[in-house]
């Protein structure tokens, strides 16, 4: 991860505090996000973020097809989450995540984020990064289990609302011990599926 400065665009990762003992949310659907998402995109965009990003921003991000890979959480054909990953050498970078409030606690974030991992190793990255509000302490313990800890803060990085974003970095990516960390979130996952709480 180098030293240089972000320039803070309204980058950030989320998550919300769930509701006790949800069960995971079966019947999601993963796909790469298309102009058709955006509406709705911009939809729960504009219901977790203070500053959300615009339909050109998106659309741009989504254009870069070799740097940038962004995915849609859809249940019963309505998007309800969608993360977005920068690829950089041998970094992946999470440029944001979010879930629709009424889906929150029900691992559609997790399910983002194993795919979003998996491809970032499938494109040889050994390194993961992103940035979280200091205050939210659900987002980081998602993070936490999928390996990320804590290696610095940026200080004032949501502009919004003058509030450090922490740094935290997952090394190792492509290692067996990652893979085999990343396997267990997945069966963690199914198991959910299957009705047990996850």
């Amino acid at each position: 991860m180098g030293a240089h400065k972000r320039k803070p665009v309204g980058v950030m990762a989320l998550a919300r505090d769930p509701e006790p003992l949800r069960e995971a949310l079966g019947g999601i659907v993963l796909e790469k996000m298309r102009r058709r998402h955006l509406r709705r995109v911009l939809a729960i965009e504009a219901q977790v973020y203070p500053r959300p990003w615009s339909p050109t921003l998106f659309l741009s991000e989504i254009a870069q097809k070799n740097t940038r890979s962004y995915l849609v959480a859809r249940h019963q054909g309505q998007v309800v989450g969608y993360a977005g990953m920068m690829f950089t050498g041998r970094e992946a970078h999470v440029t944001n995540i979010a879930v629709d409030p009424a889906f929150h606690g029900r691992k559609v974030g997790s399910r983002l984020l194993v795919a979003l991992v998996t491809e970032a190793i499938a494109r040889g990255a050994e390194t993961l990064s992103l940035e979280v509000r200091v205050s939210n302490a659900n987002a980081q313990a998602m993070y936490a289990k999928f390996g990320f800890s804590v290696v610095g803060v940026r200080k004032g990085y949501y502009v919004e609302t003058n509030e450090d974003a922490l740094v935290m970095v997952a090394e190792g990516a492509s290692s067996t011990d990652y893979r085999l960390r990343l396997q267990r979130i997945r069966d963690e996952l199914a198991t959910g599926d299957r009705g047990g709480h996850g």
